[in-house]
């Protein structure tokens, strides 16, 4: 069974929005957790659990909420993300991570393993924040039944909870054209039950066409829900954010007058006697307070219209209060300057391979032109050839990517590595602007992995012996992309002890690669770390000691019609 086209969109998006997460935490590691960057957070974290409920991945969805609720605590000002609290929450961006792949994987079922580890990342996040907030996931119920019953995803308990606070209406009719564009109604019911419980729910069918008249690709479906939740009016508007534009929604608080329940429905599709119905059977009116609905449809147009105006003006009021008191995370521009999309690889890859074709039709159009004789239609051919030349450009263009984005991924990379051993390291990048073909970035980031990792295991200094050896403790690890002469020069450097090379010819010597007093340049020497099996490592670690690394680095560098060099200089 083919994939739905749009989850893979969810899962290339939420890729992205984790990596933009892992970045903004690295840089809260180094303290600079400033307001706009909790909020940067908060809004990938936002985004990454509404999508998900809109494809029911409840476990997704549910660790992402408690990650999501300590972020927004931190925007408050409420919680401080210490350099600890955002190691851990890194933790947490790679358990999205896993869950995301498994998702990609097929595995869209729950996995023991990865929520018993979740659970474990989960406690180590309450402890550092003081802040464990529980979660409510369904589990593929039926709508109707959503309400019944919900699990609670929790860093210390698996117990079931039902949702604290009062009782709020939530009524929402969705546009013809919801399905068309992607949405599934049902998956915003099922999100909206992360956020509380729902009391009672009726479907509201009353759009539906004549048989003859009914478009399968069409939505003709509403709900009238009773909605108990601690939460407030904002977080559950927000449940509908991506179908905001195409549906009609009202969310009335507790305790609301029942004018306002009339008043709210009478523009509606529903006649008032339809709508007190709807709402005694969810739930939000009693049967005392349904006849005083109907009764107020007797009192006329007059009354309710007039009640309409002031109930509507008073809640307009009371959400611009809302809007003040309560931060919301800014809903995304819909710019029309905003031109970027998605382009599948292989259908570009398919572009430039008919352009080719192209070209070469394009030649003998022109050699026929002028073995015709006929200046106008050389001329046209010519013409032809131009156009062809500047559409093969600019699609080659389509290709190229800043491998900035490939450089930026090895801030991680340098912050694991050298928490494994024990050093400080500090990463800098130049050059991220410069462009490659994206088949070349996406094969350069394995070998720089190996590099960069051997440069801070094998090269820099532990900061005990940099200071005795009269450098600052902590270590510097480059990387640098320039043009040079129509190639791309990638530079890994680091201001470590350099390459041992008395110890390269030993270990080269005792493994028969090289004969004893054999006269080697430098150039000679330092090759032979690309040798298989080579190492010259005392002991096997994690990172280094079994030789295989760096001759893969050649080999996939190779296999990318690239060269590798190495320049190396004793104590730097």
């Amino acid at each position: 069974m083919s994939r739905d086209p749009a989850l893979d969109t969810f899962l290339a998006e939420g890729a992205e929005l984790l990596s933009a997460m892992e970045s903004v935490l690295l840089r809260c590691e180094q303290g600079s957790a400033d307001a706009e960057t909790i909020n940067e957070l908060f809004r990938a974290a936002h985004t990454i659990k509404g999508s998900a409920g809109l494809f029911g991945l409840d476990a997704i969805v549910a660790f992402t909420h408690v990650v999501e609720s300590v972020l927004d605590r931190a925007r408050s000002e409420s919680l401080p993300i210490s350099a600890a609290a955002a190691a851990i929450l890194l933790e947490c961006t790679d358990h999205i991570a896993q869950l995301v792949e498994a998702v990609a994987a097929g595995e869209q079922g729950e996995d023991p393993a990865l929520t018993k580890a979740g659970a474990k990342v989960l406690k180590r996040l309450a402890k550092e924040t003081g802040y464990a907030p529980a979660r409510k996931a369904t589990k593929g119920q039926p709508v109707a039944a959503a309400a019944a019953k919900t699990e609670s995803y929790s860093a210390d308990s698996d117990d079931q909870q039902r949702a604290a606070g009062e009782t709020w209406h939530v009524s929402v009719r969705f546009g013809e054209s919801v399905l068309k564009n992607g949405m599934d109604p049902l998956s915003f019911i099922r999100y909206l039950t992360t956020l509380g419980t729902i009391v009672g729910i009726v479907i509201v069918d009353d759009a539906l066409p004549p048989l003859a008249q009914f478009d399968a690709e069409n939505s003709y479906l509403g709900f009238e829900m009773a909605f108990k939740t601690d939460t407030d009016k904002a977080k559950i508007e927000a449940a509908f954010e991506f179908v905001r534009d195409d549906c009609t929604l009202h969310v009335l608080p507790p305790h609301s007058p029942i004018a306002d329940f009339a008043a709210l429905f009478r523009n509606g599709k529903e006649s008032i006697q339809r709508m007190a119905e709807f709402l005694g059977q969810c739930g939000s009116l009693t049967a005392l307070e349904v006849q005083v609905c109907l009764s107020m449809q007797e009192g006329g147009d007059e009354l309710a219209s007039a009640q309409a105006t002031e109930d509507t003006s008073s809640e307009a009021a009371a959400a611009a209060k809302a809007g003040k008191d309560e931060p919301r995370a800014p809903k995304e521009a819909k710019s029309p300057d905003n031109r970027s999309i998605r382009v599948d690889g292989d259908k570009l890859d398919k572009l430039i391979d008919w352009i080719g074709e192209l070209i070469i039709a394009g030649a003998a159009t022109g050699s026929i032109a002028r073995q015709a004789g006929l200046p106008v239609l050389n001329e046209s051919a010519q013409q032809l050839a131009r156009i062809v030349g500047e559409i093969r450009d600019q699609a080659l263009k389509l290709r190229m990517v800043q491998i900035g984005s490939t450089f930026s991924r090895f801030h991680r990379v340098v912050r694991d590595v050298a928490r494994e051993t024990g050093k400080d390291i500090n990463l800098e990048i130049g050059g991220g602007e410069t462009e490659l073909d994206r088949t070349l970035v996406e094969g350069i980031a394995d070998p720089l992995t190996h590099l960069v990792r051997n440069a801070i295991d094998h090269g820099i200094e532990t900061p005990e012996v940099r200071q005795s050896r009269g450098k600052a403790a902590t270590g510097t690890v480059k990387l640098n992309a320039y043009h040079d002469a129509g190639s791309v020069v990638i530079e890994v450097a680091d201001d470590g002890g350099g390459l041992k090379r008395d110890r390269i010819v030993q270990k080269a010597t005792e493994r028969g690669l090289i004969t004893a007093g054999q006269v080697l340049t430098d150039e000679q020497v330092f090759s032979l770390i690309f040798e298989p099996g080579f190492s010259t490592a005392e002991q096997v670690t994690n990172l280094s000691g079994r030789g295989v690394g760096m001759d893969v680095v050649k080999r996939n560098i190779t296999a990318l019609r690239g060269t590798v060099e190495v320049r190396s200089e004793s104590g730097r």
